[in-house]
């Protein structure tokens, strides 16, 4: 098989600033050629896009959906390559996928958030596209899994591919409001610290889930210096056969993307201040460690009581109570409810595995 030359290589790999972010737009689904081409052209006539996106096979979470033109699809984005001249990345989630985009000489390829949460097909994958020199780009999986997120690049680098990015398109959560999916922004700093040489770029339509909240995000992932954004781009959102309401038009990511910009030396001239702010956080947060200290000491000897006299270590009323008491000191001070519980709720968490093992030790010494 004669392997394709791809033309992002020319990119410079996937490398942005917040002046200049890598850009990935298009739609969500290829809905049709004339779809692709009025999008791709727009996208071309804005100038900021270098990579075009389009999702070809799209099973939804239930069936009954528009889930993609198919095969099809490929020939029509081969021909906006052609004749509108950006490069295309597609979606893959099996061998035959694979098969099928290095066929028409894709130009790259991503692994979506379903997919990366399964090794299996990962490995697949991985297996289809060795010696192709494809790049790939991997959003992370649907759950906040940094071991599924790094073993997915392990296993396509184990293939010989090299050119890699990760795409960070947030996290499944109940409590995610008001965007589709939690951005849990710490998870791609520590991507950062563990792979520092992988670009990261934003999904925030993913993110987001509604047009109006796309500008936001895409600041704040500039503002935390990712590489890029990927973007759902289409001619008429409202129409799109899929995810309609987190795509935007091709006129407002341009717009955007020159808010952005803008921002970047506003965003600079700042930091020595925030620097400053940031400062007085370390000093409150050397508190809260110094006071978790503290609550340990007690939790230490309540263990040791309970331990001795043969105590339950778990009390659900005193659970209920702390509970219902820093909710209502949250709510009077004006902090969120949920954040405060949610925060507790890891305390006590801890705190009982602690006075489990004071008890277990304790318990385990008088046998002895």
């Amino acid at each position: 098989m004669n392997l394709p030359t791809h033309p992002l290589r020319t990119f410079g790999a996937w490398e942005g600033s917040p002046q200049k972010p890598f850009v990935i737009a298009g739609p969500c689904s290829a809905e049709s050629l004339e779809q692709v081409l009025e999008t791709a052209r727009a996208l071309k006539q804005e100038g900021h896009t270098q990579l075009f996106r389009a999702g070809v096979w799209k099973p939804r979470t239930r069936p009954g959906q528009f889930e993609g033109a198919g095969y099809d699809a490929l020939s029509w984005l081969q021909t906006m390559r052609q004749e509108v001249g950006l490069p295309f990345v597609i979606e893959v989630a099996n061998a035959d996928h694979v098969e099928k985009a290095l066929a028409v000489q894709a130009d790259a390829v991503w692994i979506g958030a379903r997919t990366t949460v399964n090794p299996f097909y990962v490995q697949e994958i991985a297996e289809a596209l060795k010696g192709s020199g494809i790049p790939v780009l991997v959003k992370n999986p649907i759950h906040a899994d940094l071991g599924l997120w790094l073993g997915a690049f392990e296993r396509l680098e184990k293939m010989g591919l090299t050119d890699l990015a990760a795409v960070h398109r947030g996290f499944f959560s109940s409590y995610s409001a008001p965007y589709r999916n939690e951005p849990k922004w710490e998870l791609s700093f520590e991507l950062r610290r563990q792979a520092p040489d992988i670009p990261i770029i934003c999904d925030p339509s993913h993110i987001a889930g509604q047009r109006d909240l796309i500008e936001q995000v895409s600041q704040v992932a500039m503002d935390i210096q990712m590489d890029g954004l990927m973007v759902e781009v289409h001619p008429i959102p409202e129409e799109a056969l899929s995810d309609a309401a987190q795509q935007i038009t091709p006129q407002r990511l341009g717009q955007i993307l020159a808010t952005l910009e803008a921002n970047a030396p506003k965003n600079l001239a700042l930091q020595e201040a925030i620097d400053q702010e940031r400062e007085k956080l370390d000093q409150v947060d050397q508190q809260m460690v110094e006071l978790l200290r503290s609550r340990m000491d007690i939790v230490q000897a309540l263990g040791e009581m309970k331990a001795q006299h043969g105590a339950s270590i778990f009390q659900m009323d005193r659970w209920f109570d702390l509970l219902q008491k820093r909710g209502s000191q949250a709510e009077a001070l004006h902090l969120n409810k949920a954040f405060v519980e949610e925060l507790f709720q890891l305390v006590h968490k801890y705190s009982v595995e602690h006075q489990m093992g004071v008890y277990t030790a304790s318990r385990k010494h008088r046998d002895e």
